[in-house]
């Protein structure tokens, strides 16, 4: 047992990490057109460079640069694909945290277009972050995946007169997608993350339900996902590693849906062709260890431990003693450890201080020293 020269690593992350006070007042001030782009770019670069200081001195292997250019984990993205446009209409998805309810409303998206990819999204971020990144470091990328296009508005929010066939909607989205990994592996990109809420959410039978009444079918959704996401990495380059990261919602310390693995596991771990998963298993709204038992050989586990939600610190023996309880079902071997998602998935970040954060990626990492030598 040991440690992995390869991602995804035994002590590992999500990819956001909380926006620091400079940061939010220069978007602020962008937004009022206070400062320009060039000014905005400034600070961003700064905050960077120093986020990626900050997961270097806690001992991680890989780094990202926190989405810091990002209001939101997956929209930025999505909103860059030629195609897609955001709607006059905003989505309503319902948040739930111990207090109480909270929505979320940000604007929906349309593909009224082909779908298509002009240039490599986020290219410029990663040639940034790779320039920053001290050798022996492996800068890693964060992005949504496909299915994140097409999840919150169903068949409504494709135009019928653009693909009457969704079948060629989706054949367009992989193609875009097959690019765009093409893309930023020409920039030196190894460490490749899709982002995938809706292979999550589906276990969940509010949300199936909600897939019924927006035309879809619950029932094989997850396996449509599946099929566009493999179509999106058939032709990935050589020596990238591409993992995926499953959660049930992250807003401000709150969540979208619930329910273990179990609905998808079996397709999610066989068919889909990536490298690893992160899995969310904080508390007991992601269910058990379970389903892990569908994970074949050769392919790695994040366990999502440590939580991202609140600031209390999680003991290296509890962690220890959960990632065993995991080992009866998957090997200790493919076994990886993480927070169960980004602390900062949209700008506003999660209830938790940048100190909390900081010694919850130092426990990260001083278990897995621990358990994997």
């Amino acid at each position: 047992m040991s440690q992995r020269s390869t991602p995804p690593f035994r002590a590992d992350h999500v990819g956001s990490l909380l926006r620091p006070p400079e940061l939010h007042k220069a978007r602020e001030k962008a937004a009022q057109g206070a400062i320009t782009a060039e000014e905005l770019k400034a600070v961003e670069d700064d905050a960077i460079r120093r986020v990626v200081d900050l997961q270097r001195k806690v001992g991680l292997q890989p780094a990202t640069d926190g989405e810091f250019r990002r209001a939101s984990w997956h929209m930025d993205f999505i909103y860059q694909l030629d195609g897609v446009s955001k709607s006059d209409e905003r989505l309503h998805v319902k948040f739930h945290n111990a207090a109480g309810d909270l929505e979320f409303s940000p604007p929906g998206l349309q593909v009224d277009g082909k779908v298509g990819l002009s240039g490599t999204i986020f290219g410029e971020h990663f040639g940034f972050l790779k320039s920053v990144v001290d050798p022996g470091v492996t800068p890693k990328l964060t992005i949504p995946s496909p299915s994140m296009v097409y999840y919150r508005g169903g068949r409504a929010a494709v135009d019928e007169n653009v693909y009457p066939d969704l079948e060629d909607f989706f054949a367009d989205l992989s193609a875009a997608y097959a690019n765009q990994i093409k893309g930023v592996g020409e920039l030196g990109c190894t460490y490749l993350q899709l982002d995938d809420t809706s292979l999550a959410y589906l276990n969940d039978p509010n949300q199936r339900e909600l897939v019924a009444r927006m035309g879809g079918d619950p029932e094989t959704l997850h396996l449509r996902n599946i099929k566009t996401m493999n179509a999106a990495i058939a032709a990935k380059p050589e020596g990238m590693t591409i993992t995926t990261h499953l959660c049930r919602g992250n807003f401000r310390s709150s969540w979208a849906a619930e329910g273990s693995y179990d609905f998808v596991a079996e397709a999610l771990f066989n068919e889909l062709n990536v490298n690893g998963y992160f899995l969310e298993f904080d508390d007991e709204r992601s269910g058990g260890f379970e389903p892990l038992r569908f994970v074949p050989k050769g392919k790695y586990v994040v366990l999502g431990l440590v939580t991202t939600k609140r600031g209390e610190l999680e003991s290296v023996e509890s962690l220890q003693r959960r990632i065993e309880q995991a080992s009866k079902y998957v090997d200790l071997d493919q076994l990886c450890l993480s927070p169960q998602c980004g602390f900062s998935s949209t700008e506003e970040g999660n209830d938790i201080t940048e100190d909390q954060e900081i010694r919850k990626l130092e426990r990260i990492v001083e278990t897995a020293a621990k358990v994997w030598g």
